[in-house]
């Protein structure tokens, strides 16, 4: 959601604010049944008072296009809530079919390879949370690997993801199938974009998945490698954030 207040704007800034929260209502950036984001954070981003905020979310409410209640502000445009989008594991495309494949899932807090770095707007040198992902057949096939870096975002904002940094060794088992539901959780929508090539080997094909959030803010980068020649890799997902008070799934 972009911050287009101007002084030339006649317009009063309430106004200006709930035509900019009304077109993200409609396009999708802020998904029906998805909780908006709070007073505090709406008047930092569109850099007006809590009170011009309640101004501007009242004109959405007068139209029936948000509701509030004690947990908070939710979109009412039509649409199935988000509550009943089922859950994604982490990282997409890494799990086998395989009931009998054997994986392996870590973390490390430490540099991120450079392109994930750049993609995340960490510094150079900058250590994050690095998963990685294995998994096999017991006799080596339909191998696939997965690495994946974290933004300093997603560490912020996600509770459950952040508890990983005291534990981020390398070596303990790490197993965060359920983080795509820890984010929508804290209120973010999840959008990604997969970019797929050959590696050079004929046998394998990589994935590289960025995820970023309703605000353009990055969340995850991805490497994913999968055997193409037992495996079909066919996804696609853009899923909206739920009540953060709501319970696990």
């Amino acid at each position: 959601m972009a911050r287009s207040t101007t002084h030339d704007d006649p317009q009063p800034l309430y106004a200006r604010i709930a035509s900019e929260l009304l077109g993200a209502l409609r396009d999708g950036t802020i998904a029906p049944g998805e909780r908006l984001p709070g007073e505090r954070r709406l008047a930092a981003r569109f850099g007006a008072s809590r009170e011009t905020v309640r101004q501007a979310l009242d004109i959405l409410r007068r139209d029936g296009l948000v509701s509030t209640d004690r947990r908070g502000t939710h979109a009412e445009l039509p649409g199935p809530p988000a509550g009943q989008l089922p859950s994604l594991g982490f990282p997409l495309g890494a799990q086998t079919a395989r009931s009998f494949a054997v994986d392996r899932a870590t973390v490390n807090w430490e540099t991120p390879p450079p392109e994930h770095a750049a993609a995340l707007g960490l510094a150079p040198w900058r250590p994050t949370l690095v998963h990685r992902y294995e998994s096999a057949a017991p006799d080596g096939h339909g191998r696939r690997t997965a690495v994946t870096s974290f933004s300093a975002v997603a560490l912020s904002e996600v509770e459950e993801l952040a508890r990983y940094r005291d534990r981020a060794d390398g070596s303990s088992s790490a197993q965060l199938r359920r983080v795509y539901d820890w984010m929508r959780r804290a209120g973010l929508t999840l959008h990604h974009r997969d970019s797929i090539t050959g590696p050079g080997d004929a046998a394998s094909v990589r994935v590289r998945r960025r995820v970023h959030d309703q605000y353009a803010r990055p969340l995850e980068i991805t490497d994913l490698v999968v055997n193409a020649q037992q495996d079909a890799l066919v996804y696609e997902f853009t899923l909206p954030a739920v009540d953060a008070t709501a319970g696990p799934r």
